[in-house]
């Protein structure tokens, strides 16, 4: 009996391992970010990113992804279409990079190289999840210098700048030829932290707090109007978490494993 599972359990690995396929390649597209500057505009990118990806493709469904992508963020409450964002007048610039490990789901059978499978395709949607490590760097200019807004302490406290996250979204595969995919893509990322744009809680007090640097208080109330920036109101839109998105295309091969057809 003991010889006989064992048998069985080899020959599920053989067939597990022999559908098993590894896949890398590139990304080229646009980051975006939505926060206390941009909390409505899911679809704000702004400027261009890259990454790169080594995926495991389990069976036609499944897949396991090691990512890294590179891009920009960016806010400006003095292009907002609120007038109380225009009088807060707050702006950052942030590189974001991220290293994720996430799972996909296809909704048809797509696996490179099963050419014996009636029912694989050579195209399918898909959505995937996981988590991530974000390292970002919110900063400023001021008098034409350029100003890390995490050192200066604009809300008289200190945060990190790197945070977990967790990757969520939706795209599309394509088998071009071969072992060539074309891949497009939309993905959004919750951050556990609320400072991507260096604006959370509230107006500090810096009459009773000491003030980091010199220019921490006109860093942290750069408002048009003398009563905004009044000590305890609001500064940020109170929501815990800040989001940031990449979307584009990617290009991957596959290494599909050699094996004769059984009859």
């Amino acid at each position: 009996m003991h010889r006989l599972i064992f048998i069985v359990f080899f020959f599920l690995g053989t067939t597990v391992v022999s559908a098993q396929t590894w896949e890398v390649g590139g990304f080229l597209g646009s980051s975006g970010y939505m926060g206390d500057i941009n909390p409505i505009r899911p679809q704000k990118f702004t400027d261009f990113a890259f990454g790169a990806q080594l995926k495991r493709n389990f069976d036609g469904f499944w897949s396991a992804k090691l990512a890294y992508m590179n891009g920009k963020i960016q806010g400006d409450d003095a292009k907002s279409t609120n007038q109380s964002q225009r009088d807060r007048n707050l702006n950052f610039y942030s590189a974001v990079s991220e290293l994720s490990m996430q799972v996909e789901f296809n909704f048809f059978k797509y696996l490179v190289g099963d050419i014996y499978s009636y029912e694989n395709k050579r195209f399918s949607p898909y959505m995937f999840t996981g988590i991530a490590l974000l390292n970002f760097e919110p900063k400023t200019k001021y008098n034409g210098d350029e100003i890390t807004l995490r050192q200066v302490e604009t809300e008289a406290l200190t945060y990190k700048n790197y945070a977990i996250s967790v990757p969520y979204g939706v795209g599309l595969k394509y088998n071009i030829s071969d072992n060539l995919n074309l891949i497009g893509e939309i993905g959004y990322r919750t951050a556990f932290t609320d400072y991507l744009d260096d604006i959370s809680g509230r107006y500090p007090d810096f009459s009773v707090i000491p003030i980091k640097t010199p220019i921490s208080q006109a860093l942290s109330d750069r408002s048009i109007l003398s009563n905004i920036g009044i000590p305890a109101t609001q500064r940020g839109d109170f929501r815990p978490r800040d989001t940031y998105m990449f979307a584009g295309i990617s290009l991957t091969f596959t290494f599909v494993p050699i094996n004769c057809p059984t009859f």
